[in-house]
């Protein structure tokens, strides 16, 4: 997708709707897999106007499951654009360096493409009510524009994920994942888990058990002073 200024970007998005939106929400501990159904008029329709057709773009939107994240974790992640990392540091001067927030992240898996019969709004009603049949709560439909129909991917997951923050809060909430350590700066317990988790794959000789990924996590949430000695101890007691 390329879109050259602002207002191809806004013309598209204000084309761009959702016909049937999931019916359950985001997942707050585990993966979320929605199956997309994107649909838009050919760029060829103009020059047959007597022959209606939409353009099916399918594929599943994977959610990764809800992550709490810090400034100050989110400072030391790479991939994030200039402006991004003032953003997190304007976060931390003002709430401090380890107030929890939510990390969502997605991929898109493209699947087929397909040309239908009947204008794109008549396809996508089909589609939906054929949904609802079988029952499929992970389901979204869309209409948009051909050249830009990723956009309305875009769209799509700022709201799913705006309509299911506050339950993925309250639900980590309840599980006092968001609550801080005592006695380590105020991390929250969900990355202390998480960090456990890690040293318990590695110490059990799990396969897919990672002091790569163990050290990469302690940096991050600068706690690798307060799990030293038992890092090293990994490497002494299994000759890693």
């Amino acid at each position: 997708m390329m879109i050259e200024n602002e207002g191809d970007w806004l013309r598209a998005i204000e084309k761009t709707w959702v016909v049937r939106f999931p019916r359950q929400s985001l997942a707050t501990f585990g993966v979320t897999n929605i199956r997309y159904f994107v649909v838009t008029e050919p760029i060829y329709q103009p020059m047959v106007p007597d022959q209606r057709e939409g353009v099916v773009r399918t594929g599943q939107v994977v959610a990764e499951k809800p992550a709490v994240v810090t400034p100050f974790y989110a400072m030391n992640l790479e991939g994030f654009s200039d402006e991004a990392y003032d953003y997190f540091q304007r976060i931390m001067q003002r709430h401090g360096p380890n107030s929890p927030g939510i990390l969502y992240q997605y991929k898109n898996q493209s699947e087929s493409m397909d040309i239908l019969k009947g204008a794109p709004d008549e396809i996508a009603h089909r589609i939906s009510d054929d949904l609802d049949e079988r029952r499929q709560e992970l389901a979204v439909v869309m209409v948009s524009v051909d050249e830009y129909w990723d956009v309305a991917l875009l769209k799509f997951i700022y709201e799913f994920t705006s309509s299911s923050a506050s339950q993925n809060v309250q639900e980590f909430k309840s599980s006092g994942l968001l609550d801080p350590q005592p006695g380590m700066n105020g991390i929250p317990r969900a990355a202390t888990r998480e960090i456990e988790r890690l040293f318990v794959e590695i110490e059990s000789g799990s396969p897919i058990g990672n002091p790569d990924i163990l050290k990469r996590e302690l940096d991050r949430w600068g706690l690798f002073d307060f799990y030293e000695d038992r890092f090293l101890s990994l490497f002494r007691s299994r000759g890693l």
